[in-house]
Order: C-alpha cells, then structure tokens, then sequence
C-alpha cells in the first residue's frame, strides 16, 4: 500500500457552468476582466422575499457566446426526469471529460474511474415542486421520477449511468465546503491506489423564495444591492451586506500522473495537498479566530509537504457576509504569520455557489496558475480595516507567476476545507 500513497494526482480535465458562462474559457475571461454575473431576478425566483438577486446561468438567448443552451445537452424529455443541479453537473461533465480525453477509456479501464461529485442541498427545486404538488393536488399526482430528480448522489450517479464510471462513487453534502471535499476525496482515492483516475466537483442550483427565505432568515443574505445587483457580493469591503446566492456546477477530472502520461494526457495542474477540520463550534457560524479554518489549511499545507511561504496565491472562500469573511482573515494571518500571498476572492464575480463554490474557484485557480494572472476581488471601495496588510487584490487582475495556489471552503455546521493545487513540473 505504500508505493500507492507515493503517486502524484494531477488535474487533466475541467467544466464549468457558471453566472459568467457556460464553460470554463469564457468565464475565465469575463471573471479577470472584472464583471459579474449576479443580476435582478425574476419576481417568481424570490416572491414576497427582500432578496431581488441571484447568480444565475446566462441562456443562449441573452448571451450568444456564452450563454447555456440545455437542449443542446439533455433531451426535453430528459430534463424533465431530473432536477437543475443535476443537469448542471451533466454539462460540466462533459467538458471536463471532453478535454481530458476520457472518451478513449475502455470498459476494463472504466472500473477505476471514481466519480465523486458534491451539493449542498442538492434537488431543492424538485422538492419545493413536489410539496407543492402534494397540497395542492394529493400525492398520486407526483412524478416517478420525484425522487430520483432531487437525492444528492443523482448528480455523481448520472455521470456514471452516462459515461459507464464503475468505480467508487459518492457526494459529500457539507455545504458550501462540499465540492473541496470532494477534490479531496478523488486525491486520497487515487493516491491508495484504489482508482486510476476520480471526476470530481460539485453542483448546485437552489435559488427560489423557499431557499432564499431561510438564508436571509439568518440574515446571511445581501438586500442592500437589489438595485445595483453587480455590486452586492463584496468580499473584504466594509460595506458588504451579506452573501450572492448563485447556481452552477464544476467539474475536474483528477488522475494518477503515471496514468496520465501513458495515455498522453495534457496535465493542467497537480493536486498537492488537502486538509479538513471541523470547528465543533456552532451550527451557522465558526470562531472568530478562524481557528477550525487555521487548522484545516495548516493540513494541507503540511500534506503537501510546502511551508506557508511557497503559497503564491489564495482563493479564499470569503462570501461577503462580515462573520465569515473575518474569521477567514484572521485564519489566514494566524497560518501565513508574516508572509503575504496574494489573496482574492472569486465570488466577488460569481456569488456563491455553495456546494459548487469551491470546485468553481479550483477551476479558477488552476487557469490562474497557467496564465499567470490573479483574478481580482470586485467591489473593494472601501476595505475593511481587517484587511488591512494582507495582499489583496482589489478590482483589477494581476499579472505574476502563480506556483501554488491554497483554496478554501468553510460551511454551516462548522465544516472547512483546504485544498493546495499546483503548477505541474516534471
């Protein structure tokens, strides 16, 4: 079992559905050149909230180049079998799939491939419908396909049926550190030998009055931006008013590096490390040292065999709301002491994606190290005072050389998660 835990994972496939576009290069593009995809919703997707914005997908009809065409995807008929997050996750599945070249795998090949794909909530919409439809007509007027259009595993459980994954397979459901975890699950999976290659990520798609009714219940949510819906996720500003609820799905496609190489893989990045803690602290809010989140990234740190002076770059999993983005802060100054890596936020351009946040930044952060360039945290006018002395990068993108990149995702419950990603050297 040793020579396994002795294989290095690399990352040779990415798919991105995200309130910037429908694939990774475009909204790679749009996020460094500052925009944001949160926008005004329609009435029907909030009701009697006061929350008026969200992070949705573009259609094709509004945006030609970079706006999702479902149909293209999954048939009518098909969708009408399974909920949005799982769609979503179909559609990044493909992407990533398609450029890692696992569309070659034999069947005998296929028994290793792992698919580990995370969500928060995961079929909220089809719950909400169901409950609907059990009022307001009984429950013989539900669909055969109720449950199986809205259990968490579905998204990891139609990329297997599809492409013929036999492998392990599983969802970790933490929140918005889900899809870190499920990075993390794929790495140890490969590195014990028990896989060759994992697809992993997370998806989510929630936004409607049920889910946006409880998260500004706990005043989590951002209200104050309803008329400026660009401006409303703000992480590290003083006048941050909460978090952007946002849909959407990432998907990497991890594999042992030996593997990779013999079947002439283009290698994107390598997953170094990966760390996970839990705060044992509160149901909805963690420490205000950040002391859970410290420990989590001092554990990957410390499984990747780097010191806190070699990470160029985090991606933090600030939100916007002033507990959260705090704890962070003072997490990240507790494990970088006085070295300044630099930091941002792309939720800034995205909102939060909650079970998919932390797949969608490490697709960021893997473009980040291959173009040299640090996207940028939007909306900084004023920065709080937290802030002060860290290296933020407030509204304009940064050209340098990124080697290693640490990724966050902390979620209610007191979860965190680390995960450190690499510039791939022979």
């Amino acid at each position: 079992m040793e020579k396994f835990y002795k294989r290095r994972v690399v990352v040779t496939g990415m798919g991105l559905v995200s309130p910037l576009a429908s694939n990774v290069e475009i909204s790679w593009q749009r996020l460094i050149r500052g925009l944001s995809g949160v926008k005004k919703l329609p009435a029907n997707f909030y009701g009697d909230t006061p929350v008026h914005i969200g992070g949705t997908i573009p259609s094709c009809e509004e945006d030609a180049p970079g706006g999702l065409a479902m149909n293209k995807f999954i048939s009518v008929q098909e969708q009408r079998k399974a909920d949005r997050f799982i769609q979503l996750a179909l559609v990044a599945a493909e992407e990533a799939i398609t450029e890692a070249g696992l569309y070659l795998l034999n069947e005998k090949e296929k028994t290793d491939v792992a698919t580990i794909v995370a969500t928060g909530i995961g079929g909220f919409h089809s719950i909400t419908n169901a409950v609907n439809t059990v009022s307001l007509k009984g429950s013989r007027k539900l669909s055969p396909y109720t449950i199986p259009s809205f259990i968490a595993n579905l998204a990891a459980g139609q990329i297997s049926i599809k492409y013929g994954y036999k492998g392990i397979i599983g969802t970790p459901v933490t929140a918005c550190a889900a899809s870190i975890q499920a990075i993390g699950d794929g790495y140890h999976i490969i590195k014990s030998g028990r896989a060759d290659i994992a697809v992993v990520g997370g998806s989510e798609s929630c936004i409607n009055p049920v889910s946006l009714g409880g998260f500004h219940a706990v005043r989590a949510l951002a209200t104050n931006y309803n008329d400026r819906p660009e401006c409303a996720s703000r992480p590290f500003d003083a006048d941050r008013n909460g978090f952007v609820m946002s849909e959407g799905a990432g998907i990497l496609v991890l594999e042992d590096l030996e593997h990779a190489l013999c079947r002439g893989a283009k290698i994107l990045a390598e997953v170094k490390g990966y760390g996970t803690t839990s705060d044992a602290w509160h149901i909805t809010a963690g420490p205000e040292d950040g002391s859970g989140a410290s420990l989590a990234m001092q554990k990957a740190i410390n499984d990747s065999k780097l010191h806190p002076e070699n990470i160029d770059y985090i991606n933090a999993h600030s939100t916007s709301t002033w507990v959260g983005d705090k704890a962070e802060l003072a997490a990240i100054r507790n494990v970088f002491q006085k070295n300044r890596p630099y930091i941002s936020s792309t939720k800034s351009s995205t909102g939060h994606l909650l079970g998919a946040a932390g797949a969608t930044a490490a697709i960021f952060s893997i473009k980040s190290i291959n173009n040299a360039t640090v996207p940028p945290s939007i909306n900084i006018n004023n920065l709080d005072a937290a802030a002060d002395g860290l290296n933020i990068i407030a509204n304009t993108a940064k050209s340098t050389a990124i080697n290693n990149v640490l990724i966050n995702g902390f979620g209610f419950g007191g979860v965190n998660a680390s995960i450190i990603l690499s510039k791939f050297t022979c």
